[in-house]
C-alpha cells in the first residue's frame, strides 16, 4: 500500500480514533455509503448522511482527482416495509388480478426511488459513482459481479451459516471478534436487544442471510448447498446480505470508507462486517468507518407519533415546516453548520439562520461594487477554496469550521479584497452550493453590465471622439441607440485630468 495522505483526517468508529486517511489505492479511492429503503419519502434524518457523504465525496475528487475516487450508494428495494406499502397502496388491483405482487412492489420503488433522486438534487448533491438497486444482485449475475446467493454460499462453506427452519443464519459464535465495531461483546448479547428472538437460532445474535417467502410474499429460487445437499428455498435475502454483495461489487473484498448514520452501527454495519470478512476471508471490510449523527427535530426525537416527522418533500414544496417553503441550498447549509458527527436540532431557527447566511453570501452586489465582476464570474471555475477552509473539512470533515471560514471570508471580500472573493467562491463550491445559484441572487446591473459591456464601451469610446470633434449628431446618435438598448450614459469630469468620462449601467 503506497502513503496516498493528503492531510486527510478522518474519526473512525472502528478504532474510536482520529487517524490519518491513506486509501489502500490513491489512483482509485473508494467509497460505500448506505442508500434508502425506498418505500416512503426521505426525511430529514435520511437527509444528513446524504449531505454530508457528498461533502466528502467533493473533498476526496478534489485530493485524488475526479477520475480516481468511486462512489457507490445503494439503494434498498427489497424489504418487508416495501412488501408491507405495496400491498397497502396496490392491494385492491392484486385482489382484482390487474397486478402481480412484483408489479406493485416495483410502482412502490420506482415513485419512491425517482422522488428520492429529486430531492437530494435539490439538496445540491452530486450522483453517486454507481447506484447498485439490491434487487439487482440477488442471484448470480452475468457480469461475474459479487451477489448476495454466492457470498451467502461462500458462508457456509466456510462454516459461519446454518441452515434452519426455512432460513439460512449467519452463525456469529464462528466469528472469535464479532462486535468490534459496536463494541459489544457477544456474551453480552441479550435476545430481544435489537436482535430477533427465535427459537430455531444457535444464538440469539445469529442473524438471518436467507428467508423463506410464503406465496404471498415477493422470493427468488435459490439452491444452496448444505452439508453436501442441495437446498432450494424459494425466499429473499435478509437486511444486512445487500450491502456486503453490492459494495464487493463495486469496491473489491476491502475498500477505503463505509458510511452511515449513526443508527447503522448495530446491528447493520456490525453484521456487514461479519458477513464481509467471513466470506472473504479477509480481516476487515472498510478500513475507515464514518457515522453522522443523529438528527432531532425542535428538541425532540423525531417520529410519527411525536407529529415531527418531516419528509425532504414537504420541506421543499410545503409550508408543513414553519409555515412556509424552503431551498435545498437553506437545508443544505442547516445540515452542515453543524459538526457531522454531533447530534443535530433542526428547527425553524436554524433554517431561518441558514437563510440569512446565504442571503449574505449571494449579497455579491458589494463585492461587485469594489472588484471586476466579469472577471470574477468568468474564471469562478478556476476559484480555489482558502486553505483555512481546506484545512477545516481535512480535520475529519468540520463543515461547521469551513463555514464560520467563508463567513470571514465574505466580510473581507466586500471590503474590494479580489483575493478572498476568489476564495470565497471556491469554498462555496466545494462545500456544495450552486454557483449558477449564488450568482443569479447577485446584483442583477452587475450581471447585466458584464453581458453587454463588449458592446458597450466601444461605442462609448466612439461617442467621445465625436464629442472631442465636435460632431455632436452623431453622438446623441449613439446615446440614442444605447438607450435603446437599455443603457444609460452619465457624463462626468474627471478630477485629476478635467477630461470628459461617461460610466454606463443598465435602465432598471
Amino acid at each position: 500500500m503506497s502513503d496516498g495522505s493528503k492531510g486527510l483526517k478522518i474519526y473512525n468508529t472502528l478504532t474510536r480514533q482520529e487517524e490519518k486517511f491513506e486509501p489502500l489505492d490513491p489512483a482509485n479511492v473508494r467509497m460505500y455509503v448506505c442508500g434508502p429503503t425506498v418505500y416512503d419519502f426521505a426525511h430529514i434524518g435520511n437527509a444528513r448522511p446524504v449531505i454530508v457523504f457528498d461533502v466528502m465525496f467533493r473533498l476526496l475528487r478534489r485530493l485524488y482527482g475526479e477520475d480516481h475516487v468511486t462512489y457507490v450508494r445503494n439503494i434498498t428495494d427489497v424489504d418487508d416495509k416495501i412488501n408491507a406499502r405495496a400491498l397497502r397502496d396496490y392491494g385492491f388491483e392484486i385482489e382484482a388480478g390487474r397486478l402481480t405482487l412484483n408489479e406493485a412492489i416495483r410502482r412502490v420503488t420506482e415513485r419512491t426511488a425517482d422522488q428520492f433522486h429529486a430531492d437530494v438534487q435539490a439538496l445540491g448533491c452530486l450522483a453517486p459513482t454507481v447506484e447498485p438497486r439490491a434487487t439487482e444482485f440477488v442471484l448470480p449475475r452475468g457480469d461475474g459481479r459479487t451477489d448476495m446467493a454466492s457470498l451467502i454460499q461462500n458462508l457456509i462453506d466456510r462454516g459461519h451459516a446454518y441452515a434452519a427452519k426455512g432460513e439460512i443464519l449467519f452463525d456469529t459464535a464462528s466469528m472469535p471478534d464479532y462486535g468490534q465495531l459496536s463494541k459489544r461483546r457477544l456474551e453480552d448479547q441479550q435476545a430481544g436487544a435489537r436482535v430477533a428472538v427465535d427459537p430455531h437460532k444457535r444464538n440469539p445474535s445469529d442473524f438471518v442471510l436467507w428467508k423463506e417467502s410464503s406465496i404471498e410474499e415477493p422470493g427468488w429460487e435459490a439452491t444452496f448447498t448444505v452439508d453436501g445437499q442441495p437446498l432450494t428455498i424459494r425466499g429473499r435475502p435478509g437486511w444486512h446480505i445487500e450491502c456486503s454483495a453490492m459494495s464487493a461489487a463495486y469496491l473489491g473484498e476491502v475498500f477505503d470508507i463505509h458510511g452511515g448514520g449513526l443508527d447503522l452501527i448495530f446491528p447493520h454495519h456490525e453484521n456487514e462486517i461479519a458477513q464481509s470478512r467471513c466470506a472473504h476471508g479477509t480481516s476487515e471490510m472498510a478500513r475507515y468507518w464514518m457515522h453522522n449523527g443523529f438528527v432531532q427535530v425542535e428538541g425532540r426525537k423525531m417520529a410519527k407519533s411525536e407529529g415531527n416527522f418531516v419528509t425532504i418533500h414537504d420541506l421543499l414544496n410545503t409550508d408543513a415546516f414553519g409555515g412556509r417553503k424552503w431551498t435545498g441550498e437553506v437545508l443544505r447549509l442547516a445540515m452542515l453548520m453543524t459538526h457531522y458527527r454531533q447530534p443535530l436540532d433542526f428547527s425553524v431557527r436554524r433554517l431561518d439562520e441558514a437563510e440569512a447566511t446565504l442571503q449574505k453570501w449571494a449579497d455579491a452586489q458589494k463585492i461587485a461594487a469594489q472588484i471586476d465582476w466579469r472577471t470574477l464570474n468568468a474564471r469562478r471555475q478556476e476559484a480555489n477554496p482558502s486553505s483555512a477552509v481546506l484545512n477545516a473539512l481535512l480535520n475529519d470533515l468540520n463543515t461547521a469550521g469551513a463555514v464560520a471560514e467563508l463567513n470571514r471570508l465574505y466580510k473581507v471580500a466586500v471590503s474590494g479584497n479580489e483575493e478572498a472573493a476568489f476564495q470565497l467562491v471556491g469554498g462555496w463550491s466545494l462545500l456544495g452550493f450552486s454557483l449558477d445559484e449564488i450568482f443569479a441572487h447577485a446584483d442583477v446591473d452587475a450581471v447585466a453590465h458584464a453581458a453587454l459591456a463588449d458592446d458597450v464601451e466601444p461605442l462609448i469610446e466612439k461617442r467621445l471622439s465625436f464629442i472631442r470633434e465636435k460632431n455632436f449628431a452623431e453622438a446623441d446618435r449613439i446615446r440614442e441607440e444605447l438607450s435603446a438598448k437599455g443603457v444609460q450614459l452619465m457624463d462626468y469630469k474627471d478630477t485629476e485630468t478635467g477630461e470628459r468620462r461617461t460610466k454606463w449601467e443598465v435602465k432598471r
